[in-house]
């Protein structure tokens, strides 16, 4: 069986169907690298729903829901403002972070948009 040019070029090159999934919006700005780590190392980010994402400096990740319960993991910081997360569980989610005129949002793999309220330094 022979695989059309355009099926090939997406075998070859998977990350960038996913990297044109993101469900951004007019005005939506991923975080560089370094501003990506400014923003979330040592930080933690919370979300209009009180939950609280944790990004400590050893590379350790914690989310705690607004009403309790708490996810653990560890994280890496891709390029393009992407956040990967891999938890005890051994699933793993990837988030893009965008800056739209002064408010960061968390986008998750699924297109979902959660706007962060406040950033607290941690550590």
């Amino acid at each position: 069986m022979r695989l059309p040019p355009l099926a090939i070029i997406l075998c070859a090159f998977p990350t960038l169907v996913a990297a044109s999934d993101w469900n951004t919006r007019g005005g939506d700005q991923p975080l560089s690298t370094s501003e990506l780590r400014d923003q979330l190392v040592g930080n933690t980010l919370v979300f209009f729903d009180n939950g609280r994402s944790v990004y400590a400096a050893n590379g350790e990740y914690s989310y705690t829901y607004g009403e309790g319960g708490t996810w653990l993991g560890h994280y890496e910081l891709k390029e393009d403002g992407v956040a990967c997360t891999t938890f005890v569980t051994g699933s793993t989610r990837c988030d893009l972070i965008v800056l739209n005129g002064t408010r960061l949002t968390l986008i998750t793999e699924d297109g979902l948009r959660f706007p962060i309220r406040d950033i607290i330094p941690t550590e």
